[in-house]
């Protein structure tokens, strides 16, 4: 508004509105007011850019990234020291890491950004090897420099390097940030790493580093995720101030690594609730539940057994909240049926999981699949399609990650053990887990090209019920190899209609639910 009110706006005004926007939750919005500017008269100079491009990384708009690189080249600033950066950071973020590599390799001159730039760009894009070479090769660095390659070998699955890179950082004497102590107990917490994550406690303590919200929530999570929730509610006790982040990491502490019960205490406490079994009256509130709070609840009902209870919470997701389950909760809600006994009301719950506008058609057929192993015992079933579809794409981490999947859903974790070993032998650079979360990524994010999408119809056939696969037998056989002449890919298909052979010869496998449960229980709701 005070902008709209200076009838001759000048460079730096205009610059600071780029900026502005490049700052905020829209920053899409700074490339058309560029553009808007531009006809109007304006002429850029090398402090636009900077922003300008920032924004186009921030809302990861390749298209207008493209536009501002070559206005930057038109207007003659694009080997500018700052431009330069930006433009390492905005590749980087859109996974153009060589684009990236190319513009600092041309610099004449690099400072301490482009450094960190460049190898924050090879960190996220899971290059962690090359982002580690050039991280020592760097001439001088500072905390973000450490931070960077902490949190890339914490989000690539390395816990252990994690913590090796902060352990050789507090030799050198160096003070990490909150962002760094995040990440060590983070690191701590997926690798059950208690006596070090105790002593990165007490480091804090020995420091006297003031406590923050974020650090509090790192070391609830950490602690429960450790079996120490008794430690992790010392500490959220003793909270002056919560954030639902925090809530959620105390909540999920209970439900999945303590005491269920208490668990649904607390959420009932954080919405100022009082519950019963016949009713539950919500009062007014700052904090609200999320989807995450609600993967906890119901994780703590299928691990009680409490199915009134899990029906009801699983209702008020929409009904009360107005939050649209995803496959997390209908997996909660049918390990929560199998539990009871209701064998067929957790395979109905999953075939009955929505796809969502952003989701692919494919997300059902893996849902279907996990569930098929899981509370139909059909472990064959998803080891031969799961095996096929790694031979179908074999640098696909998620590939893996579905076969790894279908062990742990079954209890087999021997063959979980060995999974993960070919994982690392084969040099897959992002470790498959068998937690909630990932199998939650498998089912939305495992994706194939087109020419597997005929084969994926034929899949989705091949896990339906035992009463329909008598009917589409001879039809799944004829399709299939039809299919696999016009896609030169029959083996996948041949093994996907002997595998359905072998299901009605052998007759329908059921796995012993009561000595699997309490197994899937502790690694994976």
């Amino acid at each position: 508004m005070v902008f709209q009110c200076i009838q001759f706006p000048d460079t730096f005004c205009i610059n600071s509105v780029i900026k502005a926007y490049a700052c905020s939750d829209v920053p899409q919005e700074a490339v058309a007011f560029y553009f808007d500017m531009l006809r109007n008269g304006f002429v850029p100079n090398s402090f636009t850019f900077a922003p300008l491009i920032s924004s186009c990384a921030k809302a990861g708009c390749l298209a207008s990234g493209r536009k501002c690189h070559g206005q930057a080249t038109k207007n003659g600033v694009d080997c500018v020291l700052p431009v330069e950066n930006s433009l390492i950071h905005f590749y980087a973020c859109c996974e153009l890491i060589n684009l990236a590599r190319k513009i600092f390799d041309e610099m004449p001159v690099r400072d301490l950004v482009s450094w960190n730039s460049i190898v924050d760009g090879f960190a996220k894009v899971g290059e962690l090897d090359v982002a580690h070479q050039l991280f020592d090769k760097m001439p001088q660095r500072n905390v973000i420099s450490w931070n960077v390659m902490i949190t890339g070998y914490l989000n690539g699955g390395n816990p252990g390097c994690c913590l090796m890179l902060f352990r050789k950082m507090m030799r050198l004497g160096l003070r990490g940030s909150d962002t760094t102590v995040m990440s060590v107990f983070t690191a701590c917490g997926r690798s059950a790493r208690l006596k070090e994550g105790r002593s990165v406690h007490s480091y804090l303590i020995k420091r006297f580093m003031h406590s923050s919200l974020i650090i509090d929530t790192a070391l609830i999570d950490m602690y429960s995720k450790c079996r120490r929730v008794d430690v992790a509610k010392l500490v959220f006790d003793r909270m002056s101030g919560r954030n639902l982040v925090c809530w959620n990491a105390m909540i999920l502490g209970h439900c999945i690594h303590g005491n269920p019960e208490d668990g649904l205490t607390l959420y009932a406490k954080m919405l100022g609730t009082t519950c019963s079994r016949d009713e539950e009256t919500v009062l007014d509130n700052n904090v609200k539940p999320d989807e995450i709070t609600f993967v906890g609840v119901l994780c703590a009902c299928a691990r009680s057994g409490l199915l009134i209870e899990g029906r009801t919470y699983f209702a008020q997701m929409f009904d009360l909240f107005s939050i649209e389950a995803n496959f997390a909760h209908y997996w909660c809600m049918a390990n929560l049926f199998a539990g009871v006994g209701l064998v067929q009301e957790a395979l109905n719950i999953i075939r009955s999981m929505p796809v969502n506008e952003d989701e692919s058609s494919e997300s059902l057929l893996w849902a279907r699949l996990l569930g098929a192993c899981r509370f139909e015992g059909s472990v064959i079933l998803g080891e031969q399609i799961a095996k096929a579809v790694i031979e179908l794409e074999p640098e696909n981490s998620l590939c893996y990650a579905l076969l790894l999947n279908v062990y742990a859903v079954a209890g087999q974790w021997e063959d979980v053990a060995k999974m993960k070993q070919m994982i690392k032998e084969r040099g897959i650079r992002k470790m498959a887990g068998c937690s909630l979360f990932d199998l939650k990524e498998v089912v939305h994010n495992l994706k194939f090209g087109d020419s597997c999408r005929q084969h994926m119809q034929e899949v989705d056939i091949s896990i339906q019920g035992t009463e329909e696969r008598n009917a589409r037998l001879s039809q799944l056989i004829h399709s299939n190899i039809s299919c696999a002449k016009a896609l030169k890919q029959r083996y996948y298909v041949v093994k996907v209609v002997r595998l359905q052979e072998n299901c009605l010869r052998d007759g329908e496998v059921h796995s012993d639910k009561l000595n699997k449960e309490e197994q899937i229980s502790r690694h994976g709701h």
